[in-house]
This record gives structure tokens, C-alpha cells and sequence, in this order.
């Protein structure tokens, strides 16, 4: 009978007291450990592992033309965003034709960063590319995630997300999207003094930049984290586009105060690079000045199409309440024809809301909270009042919390008040 210490791995000669288990061939003659299973289970599971199909994909032009059904403006953001996603799966398409040739060009992959002011449309602008291109698509939030999942969620999370949203197709979550938002809330902390690590800033950028590039990673089918005996399933990122959207807050000052200290001399004109006028200089952002707002130079370098969004206007977000096909005031009106009511926005109401909303500076995120608050009380009333034929919304009621002007069916059918109605949209 063999001893412990005549006992090796057939496979990378290690001892028994190097591996946490030896398994025997039938004969005794061999042996195998659990490491070597491991790697073994891996290879097989590779080649199990469904191909990708080439993607039915858009030219740019096309993918604009769809994008301008669901967003309102930010024209300069969608043209570069349709050209950097046409770009991704062109090159999805074109590796899987090329396959193992090593005579043709290898194209590596381009994730991309969205920066701009919160309610801009950086998360509709991704979530109406993912159903554009009819691929899977997962929304995760940075300030969730912890390097190795110390509080939060490990960073490999995000790919079981994108699992559940194609429904554990591998194939089609190895082509789907992921948004990442709020990234720029795990920047590191600028002359930070603390011993400890930062396991939610820095050390999320560095758990995040081997999934960004490409790798295989095993993650557990229901998400949490993962232990020995689990069974996990592995999926290659290499063809998952990454989108990353943040605020990036004063990052404008950063950029503003760069191009001021160029202009410097006699002969110089100076560009007035005024921190006060926000958003002008986040499109003319350099990795450089990404990297002293608190990202590591890895991490910048994975995200290599930077695309600024716009701050959005009044005439912006008038077009937002009432041109989209699934627009706000529609939502509303729907919402009330159920309980037998019209409702109807004056001109006037509706630029009260986009003035509103400017002066909070929420964007397009604040649209629906002013109209929530306005329309509780009529909301609440409606309902229970069958009555009421029509309710119309006008400027005081934005502005001042005024109760919306009521017109009421009588048992004769005749309305009790008669009132001006401009129905917008």
C-alpha cells in the first residue's frame, strides 16, 4: 500500500500534502488532483461552448435614424455613439469570419465613456441601443460594487445580469451590452492619507479592467459570491461592449483650467475658459485630465471613445414632454382616459414644467416628479368622481400648486362649465 508521500499528481507532479485532494485511477496506478479536475472541467467546458452567430447590424446612419425615435437632441452624442457601436460589432462579425487565421488584422475592442449632466439621457441613450441592435442588455450602478465583493457585489456580478437579461443564452449574453453608471463615482481619492484599501474606488477600477479588455470569468448562475463546490458557468467578455456613464462633476474645471494655462504669452487668444459655463470643455476631455479627476491610466486607456453629452435646454425638454411616442404627458393622459377622464396641457403649462425643471437641475430625470406633484391632488380625486369629463392643467397649477380646471358631465349630458382648451401633443 502506497504512503501519502509516494502518492504524486500524474498530471503537474505535486505531492499529496501540496493539494487539498488526490483522486486514484481504477488501477492505483495514477493519480489526478483537484486543481488539474479544475483546469480539465475548464477545457471541456470551452469546447461545449456555443459559437457566437454574426449579428444582422446597421449602418450608422440607420442606427441614428432609430435612436432619434427614442431620444430628443444630443445629435453630436448619438452620430458617435452609432459609429462606436457599428464599429464593435462590425468587429465581432469580422473576428468570427476570420476565426483562427493569423494572416488577417486582429481588431481589438473599443468600449466607450459617456460623460454628462445628470438627466441628459446617458442611460436611455445605452438602453436604446441595446434594443436597436436587439441584444442583451444590463444596467448595473458603480457604487454597488466593491473589489471582491468585500460589502457590495463583486464586480463579476454585473456579467450574471447580463445572463438573466438574455436568459442564460451564453452566445447572446457574450454579444450583449452592459452599462455601467455612475463611474465616476469610484475615482480614487485624490491624496488620499488612509492605511486601509479602497476597496470601493480604486480597487473596483482594477477589478474592472480584465473584464473590460476580455476574459473568461466563471461567475455562479444566481448571482452572490462563489465557492468551491459551486457550479459556476464561464463567459467570454471579449465581445460584451462596455458603456460607462457618469456626471463627472467639476471634472469641466479641470479641462478648463488645462486649456487656460496653453494660452499663455503676448500673441496668445485666450479661449476665456470660464469654469462657470458648464459642460463647454467636458467634450474637449484628454485621458489626461480623466486621470487627475480620479481614474487610473488602465482604466482610461479601456474606455478609448469618450462621447460628451449636452446639457439640455427649455426647448429640449418641451420636446421630451410632448413629441416621443411614449412621452410623459401621454403617459398621463392614459392614465386618466382608464377612469373615463380627458386631460389636456395648456402651452404654457408645459413650459412652465421645462422652466422648472432647468431651474432644479435635474434634466429630463425631473420632468416626471414636477408633473407627479402637480397632478396628486386630481390623481387622487378622479377616480372616485365620474363626473369629471375633462381636466385641464395650466401654468398656475405648475407654478403655484393650483388645483387643474374641472369640467363636469351632467345627468342631462350638458357640461357644467365651458372653458378655452389647447391640447398640446
Amino acid at each position: 500500500m502506497l504512503n501519502n508521500s509516494d502518492m504524486f499528481c500524474s498530471f503537474c507532479g505535486k505531492s499529496q500534502a501540496e493539494v487539498r485532494r488526490l483522486v486514484a485511477s481504477p488501477n492505483g496506478g495514477s493519480f489526478i488532483c483537484n486543481t488539474c479536475v479544475d483546469i480539465c472541467r475548464e477545457i471541456m467546458s470551452e469546447e461545449k461552448r456555443p459559437m457566437c452567430t454574426k449579428l444582422s447590424l446597421p449602418v450608422p446612419c440607420e442606427i441614428k435614424a432609430k435612436l432619434d425615435e427614442f431620444i430628443i437632441g444630443q445629435d453630436s452624442a448619438k452620430r458617435a455613439m452609432a459609429v462606436a457601436v457599428y464599429n464593435h460589432y462590425k468587429r465581432v462579425n469580422y473576428n468570427l469570419e476570420r476565426g483562427k487565421k493569423s494572416d488577417k488584422v486582429e481588431l481589438d475592442k473599443s468600449n466607450i465613456l459617456l460623460i454628462g449632466p445628470t438627466g441628459s439621457g446617458k442611460t436611455l441613450l445605452a438602453k436604446s441601443l441595446a434594443k436597436v441592435l436587439d441584444v442583451p442588455f444590463a444596467h448595473v450602478d458603480a457604487t454597488t460594487l466593491t473589489e471582491a465583493g468585500y460589502v457590495g457585489d463583486d464586480v463579476e456580478s454585473i456579467l450574471t445580469r447580463l445572463l438573466h437579461s438574455a436568459e442564460f443564452n451564453l452566445s447572446k449574453a457574450e454579444t450583449g451590452i452592459i452599462y455601467i453608471d455612475e463611474i465616476d463615482k469610484i475615482a480614487k481619492k485624490a491624496e488620499s492619507r488612509n492605511l486601509t484599501r479602497d476597496v470601493s474606488g480604486e480597487g473596483v477600477q482594477q477589478a474592472l479592467l480584465k473584464i473590460l479588455e476580455g476574459t473568461v470569468a466563471s461567475v455562479p448562475p444566481n448571482g452572490g459570491r462563489k465557492h468551491p463546490h459551486q457550479e459556476n458557468i464561464s463567459i467570454n467578455t471579449a465581445n460584451i461592449l462596455f458603456i460607462c456613464g457618469g456626471s463627472f462633476v467639476k471634472l469641466e474645471e479641470i479641462v478648463a483650467e488645462r486649456k487656460n494655462k496653453r494660452n499663455v504669452g503676448f500673441n496668445s487668444k485666450s479661449e476665456q475658459a470660464s469654469i462657470g459655463q458648464n459642460y463647454k470643455f467636458v467634450k474637449d476631455a484628454a485621458p489626461d485630465d480623466l486621470v487627475k479627476f480620479g481614474l487610473i491610466p488602465e482604466f482610461v486607456g479601456r474606455l478609448p471613445v469618450v462621447v460628451g453629452l449636452d446639457s439640455l435646454d427649455k426647448a429640449a425638454l418641451i420636446d421630451i414632454l410632448t413629441l416621443p411616442k411614449n412621452c410623459i404627458t401621454e403617459q398621463f393622459k392614459t392614465l386618466l382616459s382608464i377612469d373615463g377622464a380627458e386631460l389636456y396641457f395648456e402651452d404654457s403649462a408645459i413650459t412652465a414644467v421645462a422652466e422648472k425643471a432647468i431651474k432644479l437641475n435635474t434634466g429630463a430625470r425631473g420632468l416626471r416628479t414636477i408633473l407627479e406633484e402637480a397632478m396628486l391632488e386630481i390623481m387622487f380625486t378622479a377616480p372616485s368622481d365620474k363626473t369629471i369629463s375633462k381636466i385641464i392643467i395650466d401654468e398656475d397649477c405648475i407654478l403655484n400648486k393650483a388645483k387643474p380646471k374641472v369640467i363636469k358631465q351632467t345627468h342631462s349630458g350638458i357640461e357644467q362649465k365651458s372653458t378655452k382648451i389647447v391640447q398640446n401633443a
